[in-house]
């Protein structure tokens, strides 16, 4: 039998244990808690990069004071609603910031992120349908002078006024590149391709007799702007179709590129060099 100290002594012990054990199943039911309390969370995932509305037409393709020269307005109410500036689902494929030439549809595209495309609508003249294939926008420029070829001068003497040997034709808004020009190189040569201007609106969305690919002036300074870097054209008479092998190189519009115009960069994608 038991003394009372030694029982008394029992109790104490097993009362400790019993506090003991209470104190470390507290301690282990505020840690569950606490991390319940503390779950990570992780990022979501960021949405694709939505182009912002482009604005009214009206605003779009009203007047533009551009330096010395003053574009007027395009009376856009009388053209086809398709060849106006707008955003759509990118129907080419091809990486963000792709130039695409639609020779097929009168189209050009310009890639956007978030599986976007600006659309500007275009006139081509046989130079225009030339040529096909892959190359980079190598040189642009503003107000560009014009310097027809001299095949050209030979069925048209009357633009000898116009020539290399005379200066060219001065900048301005009669002048047949338009206010911009963008000039096409594959493997370092000149195609004699171009993205130019031109203040004949109507001529949007047609086949004409002369020039190459022709923008309204108010679509060219919108694209001249957003193509900062050396950029990949791609052109084709079917959009999503398979390349085909390239037609040779154009009928030339011009005698060259500018000795002023603009040499663009390679763009970046990262760390690399894209082109």
């Amino acid at each position: 039998m038991s003394s009372p100290k030694l029982l008394s002594r029992s109790i104490s012990r097993r009362g400790l244990l019993n506090a003991a054990a209470l104190g470390t199943a507290s301690i282990m039911v505020s840690a569950c808690t606490t991390t319940r309390q503390q779950q990570v969370e992780f990022p979501s995932a960021q949405p694709p990069a939505i182009e912002p509305e482009l604005g009214d037409y009206a605003l779009m393709y009203g007047p533009v004071l551009d330096g010395e020269f003053e574009i007027p307005a395009v009376p856009y109410q009388k053209i086809d609603r398709r060849f106006l500036r707008q955003i759509v689902p990118d129907p080419t494929g091809e990486q963000p910031g792709t130039i695409v030439v639609d020779t097929g549809g009168h189209f050009l595209y310009l890639v956007r992120e978030g599986g976007q495309a600006i659309r500007y609508g275009v006139g081509l003249g046989r130079a225009g349908f030339e040529w096909a294939g892959e190359a980079i926008v190598q040189y642009k420029r503003k107000w560009p002078k014009w310097t027809p070829p001299d095949d050209m001068i030979g069925r048209q003497p009357e633009l000898e006024k116009y020539s290399v040997r005379n200066g060219g034709m001065p900048p301005g808004l009669m002048n047949p590149l338009g206010a911009r020009a963008l000039y096409i190189f594959q493997n370092g040569e000149d195609t004699l391709y171009r993205l130019h201007g031109s203040p004949e609106w109507n001529s949007i969305g047609k086949s004409v007799s002369s020039g190459c690919v022709r923008l309204m002036n108010q679509d060219i300074l919108d694209l001249y702007d957003r193509v900062p870097n050396k950029t990949k054209i791609v052109v084709t008479n079917a959009v999503g179709a398979p390349m085909v092998a390239d037609a040779g190189q154009a009928m030339a519009i011009d005698g060259g590129v500018p000795q002023d115009a603009e040499f663009l960069g390679p763009v970046r994608r990262g760390f690399g060099l894209l082109f």
